[in-house]
This record gives C-alpha cells, sequence and structure tokens, in this order.
C-alpha cells in the first residue's frame, strides 16, 4: 500500500466540500449493468451484499420508476439470489472470466430437458428473472438461459472463444440503421 498525505481536515475543508454540488450520476450501458449484476451475484448474502444493493439502487436513480419493466428489473437486481442460484452465477462467473466452455442441463418453457456446451458471454437481469448469455454451441446462436430453469451448470476445461457482451446483449433497443 502507498503511503499518501493528507492536508489536515479543518472547518474551512469541510464547509467547502459540503458546498459543492453533488456530481450527476453517469448513465450505465447495458454491459456494465450485466456486470454489476454478476458481481452482486457473488455477494449472496455477505456482509457487503445490502450495502452494494443499496449502492445499486443509487445509481439506477435516473431512471424512471414509473416504467413497469425498469421497476420489475431492479427489484430484481437489487434482491438476493437463492443460494442455488448465487452458486450457478458464480461459475458462469468463474466461466465468463477464465473463457471456459460450460456443460449446461436446462429444462426449457415446455419442459424439454437439454444438455448443451455453452460458451458463456455474460449474465443479466430481466424483470423477474437472471440470465446467462451464451454462445450455444448445439445452436449455433446466442441463446439467453433462465438460471432457475437450469438443472446443473458444471465448469470444463474447454476453452471458449471471445464474446463482446455488447453485441449479445438481450433485451436493449437496437438502433435502427437508415437504408
Amino acid at each position: 500500500m502507498a503511503n499518501v498525505e493528507t492536508p489536515p481536515l479543518t472547518a474551512a475543508t469541510i464547509q467547502t466540500t459540503a458546498s459543492r454540488p453533488a456530481p450527476e450520476p453517469a448513465a450505465l450501458t447495458a454491459a456494465e449493468i450485466a456486470a454489476l449484476a454478476l458481481s452482486l451475484a457473488h455477494l449472496g448474502a455477505g456482509p457487503q451484499s445490502a450495502t452494494a444493493r443499496r449502492a445499486l439502487r443509487h445509481a439506477f436513480d435516473h431512471l424512471d420508476p414509473g416504467d413497469e419493466v425498469v421497476a420489475t428489473t431492479l427489484s430484481t437486481l437489487t434482491a438476493p439470489l437463492d443460494p442455488d442460484t448465487a452458486r450457478r452465477a458464480r461459475t458462469a462467473a468463474i466461466a465468463i472470466t477464465g473463457r471456459l466452455v460450460l456443460r449446461l442441463r436446462y429444462r426449457d418453457a415446455a419442459g424439454r430437458l437439454t444438455v448443451r456446451e455453452v460458451e458463456p458471454v455474460t449474465c443479466l437481469v430481466h424483470r423477474d428473472h437472471w440470465y446467462l448469455v451464451s454462445w450455444c454451441r448445439s445452436a449455433r446462436a446466442i441463446r439467453a438461459f433462465r438460471f432457475d430453469r437450469m438443472i446443473a451448470l458444471e465448469p470444463t476445461d474447454t476453452p471458449a472463444r471471445a464474446h463482446l457482451a455488447t453485441r449479445y446483449l438481450p433485451f436493449q433497443r437496437r438502433r435502427r440503421v437508415a437504408a
């Protein structure tokens, strides 16, 4: 740790600091929100989790709280995860960081059970659900898998290709390109 000399704290310093207006919060990108969500998943119900979730709520103060999608997503994002989902999120985060393929046992909305190998891109929250966004090797396409439908998520030692999260985030508004 570096030694940093700080000037003594005086009443004039406190008055000057207190009279400055607070900086405007910067809007977060979808990729930044995904990264924060994944980081919060690691905290689970740990000692810093409540403080971190409260800070994340402040980061969203500029959003419209009357927007039902925003309100529901924020509520899901800042609620503690159950232990099984938190464990899956940690497994996904390790694979994303290490660029490793995951083996996923998944039950889709129709109840079909599949086993897939996926190249994880990011995790995100939309409305009431957490998702793992991945390149699905069997479908040869990007897919978003709900964490609550995962039966098992297992790491492998197989390297995954790098995928830019910004290219694959679902649920974000796309800009139309004029023809």
